[in-house]
């Protein structure tokens, strides 16, 4: 089952539950990827509708950051909520060692030997860790590593 399938079978299950916030929010994800699904006139398979939901993941927590800084303590928590229903469907974060070994390899595939050679890096890394690390904790990894 594709996660377009399993979001829309949620969907359905939190309608049939009453469900209304997981409902809201399973919602809105559908309506992001059909945006860009209609924007960019494709289907979408499952890695691009990770990147979607990645995408919106990042979102909810820049506006999280913002709120706390407003004291804004009740938005802040709706925001967390929906970041907790998101993550549901994303894959298993990669640990630190595991980031460490895919930028070791990705270095040694690419042969990269100065910071000019960080672009390729991360690009190697990212084909491996799609969904499943934070890029910018990547980014860093590979500049620590290269410097």
């Amino acid at each position: 089952m594709s996660l377009k399938q399993q979001l829309t079978e949620d969907m359905k299950t939190a309608m049939r539950g009453g469900d209304k916030a997981r409902l809201a929010v399973i919602r809105l994800m559908l309506a992001a990827v059909k945006q860009r699904e209609v924007d960019e006139r494709i289907e979408l398979d499952d890695l691009q509708t990770l990147e979607v939901l990645e995408k919106m993941l990042k979102q909810r927590r820049d506006s999280i950051t913002q709120y706390d800084a407003a004291q804004r303590q009740d938005l802040a928590d709706v925001e967390r909520a929906e970041v907790s229903v998101i993550e549901a469907y994303l894959p298993a974060k990669l640990g630190e060692a595991e980031i460490d070994e895919l930028v070791a390899a990705a270095i040694a595939a690419t042969g990269a030997s100065s910071m000019r050679d960080m672009g390729k890096v991360v690009a190697a890394v990212k084909e491996q860790a799609a969904g499943r690390a934070d890029m910018a904790v990547v980014s860093a990894r590979v500049k620590a590593r290269l410097a």
